[in-house]
């Protein structure tokens, strides 16, 4: 089995305000990597700096089951929150900040390094994304990987959308954080690499440019890591949205990774294509029509969820998480996204602090209608999760 791990970014936030705070630092002093967590079941979560003090990160070990993922994504979120309380604020997991804001960068040689070279760019980008790392054999294996999943990234863009507001305004799109992260030089898609020389060199031409030092591609090899890293979508609401993120994540590389040894070669279609497609899914979410990855072009929403469901199918049934998985998809073409869920808490009063707060309280604990974590959060329910999900029939 496949180990996978998430890198989850939260903002900081005021609670009675909404607006993000510059207390990075603070929420790092407090943590203690030597202290144990408090269940012992779940090792203590590793917490790092983001490009502006009104974010934290959270980093998950690696691991082997989805039920043992998601319980140190819950473990996690409620650490985080835990020192932010400590400080005197609360995590949110809000992929842009409802509120206006003016972040604060943070100072060491890296990010200062990104400030001036990039300005406003730089300035601007308080966005929380949500990347997911998953173990490939070799580097040959990790590119044969991004080669074949590239078509099938902006369906996950559609599912994760969770950042409609912008700066105090709706932007009008689900994820306007992919709008915004798209202004870094090398973000979006790729076209098709051949072999892991042939990513390597372009890599380090890259480099040569004196642009960047590490590309912002929508999956790329991690620079650390034996692993491919996904980072196309907004962190998640919902942490159980997280979770199916990362079982559908885990299961387009395994089913890459087949196809590789099998000899089936790669779609061939362009990487401005493929933008167009991480656009309609970020333009709408799960609202509007995305681009269908196989025929590239337009087609509802269930039928994209559907062929992506289908096309991965084999390998969640090999992992076990074909129940958990068809119970999300469910769940969230009948109850949303994190990007429809804050609008309708902004359609309750116009309030954007009560966005907010409402962001707040489902990052840290289970909806009325939830699913419980862990084992039990991968049961068979006979009525919604059978083998092979009809999404097309669900009812609105």
């Amino acid at each position: 089995m496949r180990t996978f791990g998430v890198e989850e970014e939260f903002l900081i936030v005021d609670p009675d305000s909404g607006n993000p705070l510059p207390l990075a630092g603070d929420v790092l002093r407090l943590h203690d990597p030597a202290h144990q967590a408090v269940n012992h079941l779940v090792p203590l979560q590793m917490l790092a700096a983001e490009l502006h003090q009104e974010q934290i990160e959270v980093i998950t070990h690696p691991h082997g089951s989805l039920s043992g993922l998601a319980a140190e994504i819950r473990a996690g979120r409620d650490h985080a929150d835990s020192l932010a309380r400590k400080a005197g604020a609360r995590i949110a997991a809000l992929a842009t900040s409802p509120m206006p804001a003016t972040p604060h960068a943070t100072r060491n040689d890296r990010y200062d390094a990104l400030m001036e070279k990039h300005a406003l760019t730089a300035r601007e980008q308080l966005t929380c994304g949500y990347h997911v790392h998953v173990s490939v054999g070799s580097d040959e294996e990790g590119v044969a990987v991004l080669d074949r999943i590239r078509a099938w990234l902006p369906p996950l863009i559609a599912l994760s959308s969770n950042s409609p507001f912008w700066n105090g305004t709706d932007s009008g799109y689900a994820s306007f954080r992919t709008q915004a992260w798209n202004r870094w030089s090398t973000a979006g898609p790729t076209d098709v690499f051949g072999s892991a020389r042939a990513y390597h060199s372009l890599v380090e031409r890259l480099s040569d440019t004196g642009v960047v030092t590490s590309p912002d591609f929508d999956a790329r090899l991690s620079i650390r890591h034996p692993t491919v890293e996904v980072r196309v979508a907004d962190v998640c609401l919902d942490a159980r949205d997280a979770a199916l993120i990362a079982a559908l994540v885990r299961a387009l590389v395994e089913t890459a990774a087949g196809e590789w040894e099998a000899g089936q070669s790669p779609d061939m279609v362009p990487a401005a294509i493929l933008r167009q497609g991480a656009w309609r899914a970020s333009r709408w979410g799960m609202d509007g029509e995305l681009l269908h990855p196989v025929t590239h072009r337009p087609d509802t929403a269930r039928n994209v969820l559907a062929a992506l469901h289908e096309h991965v199918l084999d390998a969640l049934d090999d992992s076990g998480d074909a129940p958990y998985v068809s119970e999300s998809l469910l769940r969230i073409f009948n109850r949303g996204t994190g990007a429809n869920r804050q609008r309708q808490a902004f359609e309750r009063n116009g309030s954007l602090a009560d966005v907010v707060a409402d962001a707040t309280r489902v990052s840290h604990h289970e909806p009325a209608d939830h699913v419980p974590f862990g084992e039990l959060a991968l049961e068979r329910d006979a009525e919604i999760t059978s083998r092979r999900c009809d999404l097309a029939t669900v009812s609105d």
